[in-house]
């Protein structure tokens, strides 16, 4: 029986690992693509037994040569936290537009569908709420955070190109704020950040007043709505998030709780351009994919504080 082949570029990163499970459960064979710059081995450790599963180090921002049939693509190589896409520019740009040209390339040459992790920071600090698809966003070219903003925005107008003037079978995915297993506890984040600093007896650290806003997805749930989005007819962006949102102060208070920890939360300087609000219309992935969140933030936090807790 032929088992599809999926190349998942950055699949050695935390929804990239967690992408190559997924498709290796459905029956694809999977080549995971990632130059480790912020990716690990450790989070695909588990595959490198499956006779369907191949990892290739490879910087994607060059000529990406896989032999024989390829039926997908999912192009996940980026750095994705505040803390890697500032440290990491240049690189960020460079992955988000040479990356994508040439993973939209090797689509169009083997007449595989591509699918791109895009995300909600394409709305930038939003001025309508909460965010819907046909939002265009409020974006700050030339700030610290526009290096990941506009990368992913020139992505997505790309892979547009790519549909439209050379016929590749394109979807486009907008993922908001992800929680889970293989996150990386210094990744710059609310959540590994609150919860690091909770297990270690530290005070937690939250930026401005936390009346800021964001809401969290646990990585089955979006996991889940990407695959089913790979396999719709639907083209254009859709949000795939949880929309319980809640305020980075009530969060932190809220990982207080679950941890048990006597830590104080402490305020410092909010970041250039942070968002005030973030929570996801879902709207078009209930009607067009059948999809909505089914874990709660407080089992799913519950499964990641016990991986990060080992980790620590």
């Amino acid at each position: 029986m032929y088992k599809p082949t999926a190349i998942v570029t950055g699949g050695a990163g935390f929804l990239g690992s967690h992408l190559c499970d997924k498709l290796l459960l459905e029956g694809f064979k999977v080549i995971a693509v990632d130059n480790l710059l912020t990716g690990s081995l450790n989070n695909i450790s588990n595959l490198f037994g499956n006779e369907n599963f191949s990892f290739v180090k490879h910087d994607v921002t060059n000529y990406i040569f896989i032999p024989g049939r390829v039926d997908f693509i999912l192009h996940f190589a980026s750095p994705a936290s505040p803390i890697d896409y500032l440290k990491f520019p240049i690189q960020t740009l460079k992955v988000g537009s040479l990356g994508t040209h040439k993973a939209l390339g090797l689509a169009k040459e083997k007449k595989a569908r591509f699918l791109l992790a895009s995300t909600s920071e394409v709305y930038g600090d939003p001025s309508i709420h909460p965010q819907s698809e046909d939002y265009w966003g409020n974006v700050n070219p030339i700030g610290p955070r526009g290096v990941y903003d506009e990368a992913k925005r020139f992505a997505e107008a790309l892979t547009m190109a790519y549909n439209r003037y050379h016929g590749v079978d394109t979807r486009i995915v907008r993922i908001f704020n992800t929680y889970g297993p293989r996150m990386r506890l210094d990744d710059g984040r609310a959540l590994p950040a609150f919860v690091g600093q909770a297990l270690r007896g530290e005070d937690l650290t939250v930026f401005g007043d936390g009346s800021q806003t964001r809401s969290f997805c646990y990585v089955s749930d979006l996991v889940d709505g990407i695959f089913k989005l790979l396999m719709s007819n639907e083209i254009e962006p859709v949000n795939i998030g949880n929309p319980a949102e809640i305020t980075i102060k009530q969060f932190a208070e809220e990982v207080l709780k679950i941890t048990g920890s006597s830590s104080k939360i402490i305020y410092t300087e909010l970041p250039v351009d942070d968002p005030k609000v973030r929570q996801p219309n879902i709207e078009k992935a209930k009607t067009i994919l059948g999809w909505s969140p089914l874990v709660d933030r407080q089992k799913g936090l519950g499964i990641t504080i016990e991986y990060f807790k080992k980790k620590i």
